[in-house]
Order: structure tokens, then sequence, then C-alpha cells
């Protein structure tokens, strides 16, 4: 019989590698990060053994899903046994039940050990909601700055510095702006979202705070927790701010540079703000996209309407705990990186 885990357990597993047996439909939707796909039954297979559980009873549903799998167990466990390797295995279905069952007995009866998460993704997806629920217990550290000044790039920076940045775009798959998903792959689902977000939070939660990039409630159509978005409200604010330049610099790189790689995701970014800009101006920035003339497009998108839309600061200000120019991003992550490391010192109990 195969040793049961619970969710906590499980990702508290060193080096555990998890596998989804349900549906490649269930997985798609959400799952454990990282974890690979070996499903029992595929979706239509699924609709086939439920109904015959329905009508018939599980002893009907339970050969008719023998009947399916056995053709292609061989190739299952060649998978199993190659992931093995990897690490401790972690099988899960939806909620503990058959199919993690089943599974799981097979491979222990041919040697191959495993764990199994008690309760399922059913179980692993309480947990996050769970932790989201209840308030942070991380002091959160919040740069803001006018669209293009770099706060991405600060934070990737920050990150391999040690620093404990989570680029909450990254997460989402979304710069939350008209270039949002300019170059970046499909939105995850909110449930993976949050499973990934939870994931970045336990990994620093020893440090005690995290940096993120000041967002609204949303970003593209993900929604941030509102636990999350409490501690961002109170949090430690820094003001990145860099000449107009270097803004228009970086957002053309977003959609390929000179090589206009992305160049059709961007007029269809500029074709959406039609309603704010009028027909009139879309027409005209399309024309100067395919004419190569992107520099003007950009600047006058940030000058004229997200400048005044975010209306932050373009230079120090004191409504801020600091303010870093982000001309040069690595000097910039420096410069945070140092006044954090000063400020976040634990309080003497003397």
């Amino acid at each position: 019989m195969s040793n049961e885990i619970t969710v906590k357990e499980a990702l508290a597993l060193p080096g555990a590698k998890f596998v989804d047996v349900r549906s490649e439909s269930e997985y798609a939707e959400a799952t454990v990060p990282e974890a690979v796909s070996i499903p029992l039954l595929r979706d239509e297979e699924r609709v086939s053994v439920g109904a015959a559980y329905k009508h018939e009873g599980v002893d009907t549903a339970s050969a008719l899903g023998f009947e399916i799998v056995t053709p292609r167990l061989s190739g299952m466990i060649k998978k199993f046994q190659d992931l093995r390797h990897d690490g401790p295995l972690v099988v899960f279905c939806w909620r503990g039940g058959m199919r993690s069952k089943s599974i799981c007995s097979l491979l222990e009866s041919i040697g191959i050990p495993v764990f199994r998460m008690t309760g399922g993704y059913k179980a692993y997806r309480g947990y996050i909601n769970e932790y989201l629920s209840g308030h942070l217990l991380h002091r959160t550290v919040v740069i803001h700055g006018l669209t293009g000044v770099g706060k991405t790039e600060v934070l990737e920076e920050l990150r391999q510095m040690s620093a404990p940045a989570v680029d909450l775009e990254g997460l989402a798959n979304n710069r939350g702006s008209v270039f949002g998903q300019i170059g970046m792959r499909p939105q995850p689902s909110q449930k993976m979202f949050e499973a990934l977000l939870v994931r970045e939070l336990v990994f620093w939660s020893e440090v005690g705070y995290i940096i993120v990039e000041c967002e609204s409630r949303r970003i593209g159509r993900i929604i941030l927790p509102e636990s999350l978005a409490e501690a961002m409200r109170a949090g430690i604010r820094i003001l990145a701010y860099c000449p107009i330049d270097k803004r228009i610099e970086r957002i053309k790189k977003i959609y390929g540079g000179e090589s206009g790689e992305n160049r059709a995701e961007l007029k269809a970014a500029i074709v959406s703000l039609g309603q704010r800009v009028g027909k009139k101006r879309v027409l005209e920035f399309s024309q100067m996209v395919d004419a190569g003339q992107t520099d003007e497009v950009v600047e006058y998108l940030l000058v004229k309407y997200y400048d005044p839309l975010y209306k932050y600061p373009s230079q120090p200000d004191q409504d801020y705990d600091l303010s870093v120019n982000t001309s040069d991003i690595r000097k910039a992550a420096v410069q945070i990186k140092d006044f954090l490391d000063h400020r976040m010192q634990p309080q003497s109990t003397n």
C-alpha cells in the first residue's frame, strides 16, 4: 500500500515530484506548480466511467476503467519509472479517490515507491484558499512608478541578488497595461495564479518580507487576493523614475525592438484604446507602427495617456520612503537592496 501524505507534508518533502493523474482538462485548469501530467483517464473516458458509475454502479465503472486503462499501462509505468529518479513521487487525483489509489497500488506492487496525497487536488486547493484568506505574515515593499521605468527589470535584478522579489506580472503573464499581453504566454487560470503566488510567499516566508511592483487588484483577467492587496496598501513605498527616452526604449523591447517581432500585437493593443484616444488617432498610430515610427507612438501613449492616468512623480518625491533613478537597473537594484538590508533588520529586544 502506498504511503499517504498530507498536502503540507507533501509540499515540505525535499525534492518531491508531483504527478497529477487527473484528466488533461483538469490539469490544464490548475494543478500543483511543476506537477507532471500522467492522466489515468482522458477527458472523454472520464465522462464514460462517470456515467457508468451513476447508472450501473461502482463495479461496472471500475471494470470499464480497467478496460480503458489496461492497453496503455506499460507506457504509464515507464513514465513513473523515469520520474522516480528526479525525487520522491507524490501522486494525486481530484480528491484522493480511485484514480490515485489504483495507480499507487499498481506502482507499489511492482516496486516503485510513491506517496499518495490525501484529499487530492481538492485538499491542495483548500490549503491555498486558507493561506490566502488570512492576514499575510510578510511585510511588503511596493515599487511604484510610471509605465516603462523598469519596475519589472528591477525586480528581476533584485531576485538575482537573492532578495525576496515576487514578480506578480510574471506569475500572471500580463504586464497590466495596454502593452500587457504583448509577447507574453496566455494567462493562467485564477486558481493556477494563486497556487504560483502561494509557492512564492511560502518560499520567502522566513525572510519576513517581499518586494512587489504596485498593481491594481486586476492584472489582465487575474484578480489579486485581498490579503495581498491589503499588505501592499500598508507597505513600504519606493518610487522608481527615469527619463522618457529610457522609458520608450524599454517599452519598445516589449514588442521585439527594431525587428518589430510583436508589431501586430502592438497594433491590436492600440486598437483597444479606441474609445479613449479616438478612431482617427488609432488609425494614425497603426500607420506609424507599420512605417516603423514606434518611438513617437510609444511616447504619445506614455506622456498623453499613461502618465496622467497613474500620476506618479517623474523625479524624487518625499512622499515615498525611497526614490530611485532606474536609468541603470543594476545600480537601482543595489540601492534598493542596501536600503532594505538596513530597514528590514530585526528589531532589538533589549
